[in-house]
């Protein structure tokens, strides 16, 4: 029903910034709470930050809490993550994530995920 498209991935040095954003093809994007989870090598898949329907709630996870910020354009179907002072340690795939109704910092409570995008934070 949901299809996820991410972009924006790359190669940055410590310090820096990267902006990724993930495209929906549904009908009903205004419907679905969105998220962003992310994954290193080895690692379980963990929570970034997920946002409201309507925008205006969000939640962050501590280790990026002040550094990234999610945002959403319901009219574009289109998830951001501002991603600012990047450390080696998010180093990983990132995933944007949908699922119906309210949002959730629980893996499994997702039921669309995109194919990912690779940042990459050299020291």
């Amino acid at each position: 029903q949901v299809q996820l498209v991410e972009s924006g991935g790359g190669l940055v040095q410590a310090g820096g910034s990267l902006g990724l954003s993930c495209a929906a093809s549904v009908r009903t994007f205004g419907l679905y709470a969105m998220a962003w989870f992310r994954q290193s090598p080895g690692k379980e898949r963990e929570f970034v930050v997920s946002i409201s329907q309507s925008g205006v709630s969000t939640s962050y996870s501590d280790s990026v809490k002040g550094r990234f910020t999610v945002s959403r354009d319901n009219a574009k179907n289109t998830v951001y993550l501002q991603m600012n002072f990047l450390k080696p340690e998010d180093t990983a795939v990132y995933y944007c994530a949908a699922r119906r109704g309210s949002g959730s910092v629980y893996r499994n409570d997702y039921y669309y995920w995109g194919q990912g995008t690779q940042v990459t934070v050299s020291s």
